[in-house]
C-alpha cells in the first residue's frame, strides 16, 4: 500500500497609459521601488497596506488560460493585453510589450488598425517579437508583432482549425511556443511559433492533456498533465520532444490520486506539485531524478486561502531546498505574496505591490523577486524583494507535531511556522540527468524514460515517500 508524504504533521481595475511609439533610447515610465506593505507599512500614497494589498492591478489584463501577463523564459521580456484608457465600452484592448532586461524596465503599445478581442493570447519572443493568438471564424489565427518606428509590424504565421487550444508557457529555447489542442480521445501538441512552415502539429498524445511545465533548458523535455478515462486519475507525464514526443510517467503518488506538476526549475530539479493523494487536494514538492521524498508541508495550507506557486529560484544547482519559491496568496482579503523554501518550512507573507500584476514574478540567481505591476501614474514597473532567511527555531516552539498550520493564524511576523522542529528526511541530490536508479524501472533523463517510485511511512511520524524503495533518511 502507498502513502502520501506530510511533512510537520480579485481585484479592481484602472486605466493605463494611451498607447505611445517605441522610444528604444529612454524607457517609458521606468520604476523599481521596494516592495512595500509588510505588516505594519504603509504605501506610496500613505495609506495602510493590509496582507492582501491595495487590490488594484493599474491595467486590466485579459482573461486567458494563458497570456494575462506572460513571461520568457529568461525574463528578458514580458507580454500582455491591456486596455486602452477611455470611456467604459468604448475602451480597447491592445498588446503591450515589457522590457525587462536593462536598467529600468519600460513598455512598447503594439497597436494594429483594430482593437484586439479580449479572449486573444499572447506570448513574448526571446528576440523581443510577441506572438499573438486569434480566434476568427472557426480556426485560431497566430501572428507575430513588432514595433517598427511609430508603428507595429505584424507577421501573420497561419492558422489551427479547431474549436479548443491553449497556449503553453513560452519554451526555453526562446523561440518555440507550443499549444494544445483537445480532441476525441486525444490532444494534439502544436508548434505554433518556431517552426519552418508556421503552425506544425508535433505529436497526438492519447488522453486529454493540460498544464504544462518545461523541464529542462533546452525546451526539449515537456511535463503535461494526463487524464486517459473520463472518470480516471490525472496523471503527470513528460514528452520528450527531440524523439518524436516520446511519452513516460512522471507523477504517480498513488494509482487513484490526481497528481499534477505546476513548477519545475531545471537547474536543481525541485518540482512544485498538487495531489490529492493525502486524501484531499495539497500543495507539495519534490525532487526529479533524486531519493529526496515528496513532502506535502503543513505552512502550504494556511486556512481559508488559495496558495499557488509562480516562481522558482534558478541557480541553485544541487541544492533543491535551499530554492526560494514564490507563492500568490488568495483569500478574502484579496492577493498577497508568500516566500518558501523547502529547508526553512516557514511560509513567509507579505503585502503585494501596489498594482501588482496577481500571480505574476520571477527570480534571479541572488534570491531577489521581481515582481511586476502598475498603477495609474505608473504603466510599468517592477517591484522588488529579497527573499527573507529562515531562521531556525528551536525545539517547542512551533506548533505540536502533527498541528501544522491549518488553524493557525497570522501573527504578523511575516512568517507561519509549519510544525515542531523535527528537520526533513534529507537525501543527496544529483544532477539532472545523473540520478541512480537503483530499484526503479527506467532510464535516466538523457536517456529519454521517466520513472516513479512508491511511498512508504517515515521513521518520524510524518508520511514521506521519494518514488520507489526506501529512502535511507540520513
Amino acid at each position: 500500500m502507498t502513502v502520501c508524504a506530510i511533512e510537520g504533521g480579485t481585484t479592481r481595475a484602472a486605466t493605463t497609459a494611451e498607447p505611445l511609439p517605441e522610444e528604444p533610447a529612454e524607457p517609458e515610465e521606468p520604476g523599481s521601488p521596494d516592495v512595500r506593505g509588510v505588516p505594519g507599512a504603509r504605501d506610496a500614497h500613505g495609506a495602510p497596506t493590509a496582507p492582501g494589498g491595495s487590490g488594484v492591478l493599474g491595467g486590466t489584463c485579459a482573461p486567458g488560460a494563458y497570456g494575462t501577463f506572460a513571461l520568457t523564459a529568461d525574463a528578458s521580456y514580458a507580454a500582455r493585453l491591456t486596455l486602452a484608457p477611455g470611456n467604459p465600452g468604448e475602451r480597447a484592448w491592445y498588446p503591450e510589450r515589457w522590457t525587462l532586461d536593462g536598467p529600468e524596465p519600460y513598455a512598447v503599445p503594439l497597436p494594429l488598425d483594430q482593437p484586439e478581442e479580449p479572449d486573444s493570447q499572447v506570448v513574448p519572443l526571446a528576440d523581443g517579437r510577441v506572438l499573438i493568438r486569434r480566434w476568427v471564424a472557426d480556426h485560431h489565427a497566430f501572428s507575430l508583432l513588432y514595433p517598427t518606428g511609430p508603428a507595429t509590424g505584424e507577421l501573420p504565421l497561419g492558422a489551427v482549425e479547431c474549436a479548443e487550444l491553449t497556449l503553453l508557457p513560452p519554451s526555453p529555447d526562446g523561440r518555440s511556443v507550443y499549444a494544445l489542442s483537445a480532441g476525441e480521445g486525444s490532444t494534439a501538441l502544436w508548434r505554433v511559433a518556431g517552426g519552418a512552415f508556421g503552425p506544425e502539429k508535433v505529436v497526438d498524445v492519447p488522453g486529454r492533456c493540460s498544464g504544462g511545465a518545461w523541464l529542462d533548458r533546452a525546451g526539449r523535455i515537456l511535463a503535461l498533465d494526463r487524464r486517459t478515462t473520463d472518470d480516471g486519475p490525472v496523471k503527470a507525464v513528460a514528452l520528450d520532444l527531440g524523439r518524436g514526443g516520446e511519452l513516460t510517467p512522471l507523477l504517480e503518488i498513488t494509482p487513484e490520486s490526481n497528481d499534477r506538476l505546476l513548477l519545475a526549475d531545471a537547474d536543481s530539479g525541485l518540482l512544485l506539485l498538487r495531489s490529492d493523494a493525502p486524501g484531499h487536494d495539497r500543495l507539495g514538492w519534490g525532487v526529479l531524478g533524486s531519493c529526496l521524498p515528496v513532502r506535502f508541508p503543513e505552512c502550504l495550507r494556511p486556512a481559508d486561502v488559495a496558495v499557488t506557486p509562480f516562481a522558482v529560484q534558478p541557480g541553485q544547482m544541487l541544492m533543491p531546498e535551499s530554492c526560494a519559491v514564490g507563492l500568490r496568496i488568495d483569500g478574502a482579503a484579496g492577493s498577497w505574496l508568500g516566500v518558501w523554501r523547502p529547508a526553512g518550512r516557514r511560509l513567509h507573507q507579505f503585502a503585494a505591490p501596489r498594482g501588482w500584476l496577481a500571480g505574476a514574478g520571477f527570480w534571479n540567481r541572488d534570491g531577489v523577486l521581481h515582481l511586476p505591476y502598475a498603477e495609474p501614474g505608473t504603466r510599468c514597473a517592477v517591484a522588488r524583494l529579497e527573499a527573507p532567511v529562515d531562521d531556525e527555531h528551536p525545539a517547542g516552539t512551533g506548533p505540536a507535531a502533527g498541528d501544522g498550520a491549518a488553524g493557525a493564524t497570522w501573527d504578523g511576523t511575516g512568517t507561519q511556522p509549519s510544525a515542531a522542529a523535527a528537520g526533513p528526511a534529507v537525501c543527496k541530490p544529483v544532477p539532472l540527468g545523473q540520478a541512480p536508479l537503483g530499484g526503479r524501472t527506467g532510464q535516466p533523463l538523457n536517456s529519454g524514460a521517466w520513472a516513479t517510485r512508491p511511498y512508504r511511512a517515515g521513521a518520524d511520524g510524518d508520511r514521506v515517500g521519494d518514488g520507489g524503495g526506501a529512502c535511507d533518511n540520513k
